[in-house]
């Protein structure tokens, strides 16, 4: 019985809302859960930093990476199927994605610390639009460090044209916030 409890403990805190101590951001390796209120933070374009280069095998077999995407902007989500906030936001991403296609807007999933059938189970249920990266061993996301910290499930990033973060969210997205900043990049 007490391992049972400690079990639905454990579970209600991955899944009730992926949370941990956001005072400060994790050291590397780090694998802490870290909450956010999902609002976005613009960076002024003279602030921006470059996003790293990132690559990977998607959950549909095939290949992603950011330079497949020059010249546009990307909504790049970090999301894993056992995230309760994760499931929250996906219809908000999934909508935003459909309203912005064809308007120079991609969107690019990563899984994160993810069993591959819970994360297969999780596309087929939300039906997203768009391929997510399939990062079970977490080198993406440590990949932006410094910008999202590498525990933080669901973020939200958005990369300019010229391949920079501009935005970030921590946490699940709104569609308002989404929609606004998403327009506000593609349009500068």
């Amino acid at each position: 019985m007490r391992a049972k409890s400690i079990s639905l403990v454990l579970l209600a805190v991955l899944v009730g809302g992926c949370a941990g101590n956001q005072s400060g951001q994790p050291q590397a390796g780090d694998t802490r859960f870290v909450a956010g209120d999902g609002k976005m933070q613009v960076f002024a374009a003279g602030e921006r930093k470059a996003a790293p280069a990132i690559q990977g095998p998607t959950l549909d077999g095939g290949n992603a990476s950011l330079a497949a995407h020059k010249g546009k902007v990307v909504v790049l989500n970090f999301w894993a199927s056992w995230c309760g906030p994760c499931r929250a936001e996906a219809p908000v991403l999934k909508e935003v994605a459909a309203k912005t296609k064809g308007s120079g807007v991609e969107f690019l999933g990563v899984d994160f610390k993810d069993r591959q059938a819970d994360a297969l189970a999780f596309e087929r249920t939300e039906k997203a639009g768009y391929p997510s990266i399939f990062d079970q061993p977490g080198k993406v996301a440590l990949a932006f460090q410094g910008t999202v910290p590498p525990a933080a499930i669901p973020s939200t990033l958005i990369i300019d044209k010229q391949g920079r973060i501009a935005a970030r969210a921590l946490g699940a997205v709104k569609y308002t916030d989404l929609m606004d900043t998403v327009t506000k990049v593609r349009d500068e």
